[in-house]
C-alpha cells in the first residue's frame, strides 16, 4: 500500500494519476479537503480516502503493516500565508509525525520541500548546500526549511527518506489554487479572455521587464520522478526537482500565445508593495546531485509542456489528469 497525502490537491492528485499509469492501485488517499468539496480523484484508482487527521488511527491499526511508501504532498502551499501557528502545525509538525512513524516502522517516505527554502538565491540553488545557512523570504519557506533541517539531524530515520524541493511546478489539476496557481494557467485564462497578458514590471535594475527568471517544471516530470525514486531508491536526503534551466516570464508568455495562435501582447503591471520585498528574480535548480544518483532528466521542456497543458487539458471540457 502507498499513502499519498494531499491526494485531493494539485501534485498529490497528479501523483495518484502517475501511480495508476504504472499499475499501482492500492493507494490510501489523504487530504484536508473532502471529496464532496472538491474531487480531483475522479476516474482514478485508490483503495480508501481519509481526511488528514484520520490517518493517525489508520497508522495505529492492523492494516498499517501493508504500507510501503508514504508520499507526503499535503501542506499549506501559500507563499503569502502569515499565520505561523497554522504553518507550523500543517507543514512542520504533521510532516515530523509521519517521518517518525516511518522511522519507527522502517517504512519509506518522500515529503514535499520547496525551492522557496533557497530564499533570494544568495547561496545558489544547490541541494547539497547546508540548509542552516538558507534564509527563505516568507513563512511558507521557513516551514519547509525547518523540516529539512530537522530531518537531516535525526538519528532514528526511515528505511529511505527524501525531501524533494519543488521549483515552479505547473500543469493539470492546479485549477483550484486561486492566487497560488501557476502563471501558465493564469496566462491561458487571461489570453483567452482578453488577448493580452499582464506581467509584473521588474524592480531590480539587473533584470528588464519580463526578464525575471524561474525554473518552470511540468507536473508530469515531478510525479514521474517521485515514482522513479521508488524504483531506484537513491541515497536518502534532499533533492531538487526543477527543470534545471531558468527561463524568463517572456519565454513562458510566448509559449502560451503561440499555443493559442495569438500574437504576443503584454501589459506591464505594478507589483504590490507587499510582494516586492519577497520577490524572487531568479530560480534555477541545480540538478547535479539528482543526475549523479543515476536519476532521469526532464522530459518536458517549457514550450512542449505548455503546449501539452493547453491542448490536452485546458482546452478540454474536463481538464483533469
Amino acid at each position: 500500500m502507498i499513502i499519498v497525502t494531499g491526494a485531493n490537491g494539485f501534485i498529490g492528485s497528479a501523483l495518484v494519476w502517475e501511480l495508476n499509469q504504472k499499475g499501482f492501485r492500492d493507494i490510501l488517499a489523504v487530504d484536508s479537503v473532502s471529496l464532496e468539496e472538491r474531487n480531483l480523484l475522479k476516474n482514478k484508482a485508490y483503495s480508501l480516502f481519509l481526511l488528514k487527521d484520520q490517518i493517525w488511527d489508520f497508522l495505529k491499526s492492523s492494516q498499517s503493516h501493508k504500507v510501503t511508501w508514504i508520499f507526503h504532498m499535503g501542506a499549506c502551499s501559500s507563499t503569502t500565508e502569515t499565520n505561523w501557528a497554522f504553518l507550523k502545525e500543517n507543514n512542520l509538525e504533521y510532516s515530523q509525525k509521519l517521518f517518525n512513524w516511518c522511522s519507527d516502522n522502517q517504512k519509506q517516505i518522500v515529503y514535499a520541500s520547496s525551492g522557496a527554502t533557497y530564499g533570494a538565491g544568495e547561496h545558489g540553488f544547490n541541494d547539497s548546500f547546508d540548509s542552516n545557512e538558507l534564509r527563505p523570504l516568507n513563512l511558507y519557506g521557513d516551514s519547509k526549511v525547518l523540516m529539512d533541517r530537522w530531518a537531516l539531524t535525526q538519528k532514528n530515520i526511515p528505511r529511505n527518506w527524501y525531501g524533494v524541493k519543488f521549483f515552479n511546478v505547473f500543469g493539470p489539476n492546479e485549477y483550484h489554487k486561486g492566487s497560488m496557481s501557476s502563471v501558465a494557467y493564469k496566462a491561458y485564462k487571461q489570453v483567452k479572455e482578453t488577448s493580452s497578458l499582464g506581467l509584473f514590471k521588474s524592480y531590480n535594475p539587473n533584470y528588464q521587464d519580463g526578464q525575471q527568471k524561474r525554473d518552470f517544471v511540468y507536473v508530469k516530470d515531478v510525479v514521474r520522478w517521485m515514482v522513479e525514486i521508488m524504483d531506484k531508491t537513491p541515497a536518502s536526503g534532499l533533492y531538487n526537482m526543477g527543470y534545471g534551466k531558468a527561463r524568463t516570464w517572456l519565454d513562458l508568455a510566448q509559449s502560451v500565445f503561440k499555443s493559442l495562435n495569438q500574437d504576443l501582447n503584454i501589459k506591464w503591471l505594478e507589483m504590490p508593495p507587499e510582494l516586492q520585498s519577497q520577490y524572487q528574480y531568479f530560480t534555477e535548480a541545480n540538478m547535479k546531485k539528482w543526475q549523479d544518483a543515476g536519476m532521469s532528466e526532464s522530459e518536458w521542456p517549457l514550450e512542449k509542456a505548455v503546449d501539452d497543458y493547453i491542448q490536452n487539458y485546458l482546452k478540454k471540457a474536463d481538464p483533469l489528469l
